[in-house]
């Protein structure tokens, strides 16, 4: 046995206990996919963890919650990257490539409250983060007041308890995932809130020169949702502006065809264009994603993300 199989595998992750938990998941399948290395666990702390007094937006600057881990890898301070899918950059750092993703967890925001969605006052007060939140929520709801939010899982829930917000919104994966689906009050639908680009997904970064940590994660990748997180974040690619685009997006898998669906909003959610397109099951998803970004582009959306404040 080659003396490299004995190495230490340096798995590097955010230290929230959302975070935490995907790197735990990914240290048990490495144990199995490399059963002769070490997987030591090595928490980095970003921007976005550092700062949770303003918005991201505020933040001025894009990868808030993996600029630092990024670093670390390149620095080769670690070996691999464990991301929340939604929070990587579409365009890889040169020397960096995402290299698997895990199977994917439930797609769907959440309502976090005392009472379901549908049964809010007018006037209560709703906290998230998101742009793309934000407008569909005041699209659903414009009688609804938005407070900005920021931090970890438990943080955000914490002010429901203080009753500092009458209700959060949330991905519905963290609330599962943290053993926290008691506390939600209501599942939205995709056809009501569609979700981030790669919400509910584990993303693996490793160097790209990197042929022996390739081998070892490439066996823990999910092809069909390699597929449809490729399409989506094609998708955001070929539109700009990241995360501060409130883009919603739904490609699935039906009867041996991928479904595509795709939403662009303004600020307030009083706007929107829409695209939907169906390819075989088996096509290329990025060309997918391209595809249906331009139909987007052809039906007008360039207007709304104009509008968008900061564009």
């Amino acid at each position: 046995m080659m003396l490299e199989d004995h190495k230490l595998i340096r798995l590097g992750t955010r230290g929230s206990a959302l975070a935490l938990w995907q790197a735990e998941c990914v240290q048990d399948l490495l144990s199995r996919e490399a059963p002769m290395r070490d997987v030591e666990i090595v928490k980095v702390k970003t921007l976005g963890d550092k700062r949770t007094d303003v918005t991201i937006a505020e933040l001025g600057r894009t990868a808030v919650f993996t600029a630092e881990l990024d670093a670390a890898l390149l620095r080769s301070d670690v070996d691999l990257g464990v991301h929340s899918l939604k929070d990587l950059e579409t365009a890889e750092l040169e020397g960096m490539v995402l290299a698997a993703v895990l199977p994917r967890g439930p797609v769907e925001d959440c309502f976090i409250s005392a009472q379901p969605f549908e049964s809010l006052p007018k006037g209560a007060r709703v906290g998230t983060g998101s742009v793309r939140r934000v407008a569909q929520i005041k699209r659903l709801r414009p009688d609804l007041e938005i407070v900005p939010i920021r931090g970890n899982v438990p943080t955000r829930v914490q002010l429901v308890d203080d009753g500092e917000v009458d209700g959060i919104v949330m991905a519905r994966a963290g609330m599962v995932r943290l053993g926290l689906a008691h506390r939600i009050a209501s599942v939205f639908s995709v056809s009501d809130v569609l979700p981030a680009v790669g919400q509910g997904a584990v993303a693996i970064t490793i160097r790209s020169d990197d042929e022996t940590m390739a081998r070892i994660v490439g066996g823990l990748n999910h092809e069909p949702t390699w597929r449809i997180v490729q399409a989506e974040r094609a998708c955001l690619r070929k539109l700009g502006g990241g995360c501060n685009v409130p883009l919603g997006v739904s490609f699935t898998y039906e009867n041996a065809e991928m479904r595509l669906a795709a939403k662009v909003y303004n600020a307030d959610g009083s706007e929107a264009v829409d695209a939907r397109l169906d390819f075989p099951a088996d096509a290329d998803g990025a060309d997918a994603g391209l595809q249906i970004a331009q139909l987007l582009l052809d039906n007008g959306c360039g207007r709304l993300i104009d509008s968008l404040p900061g564009s």
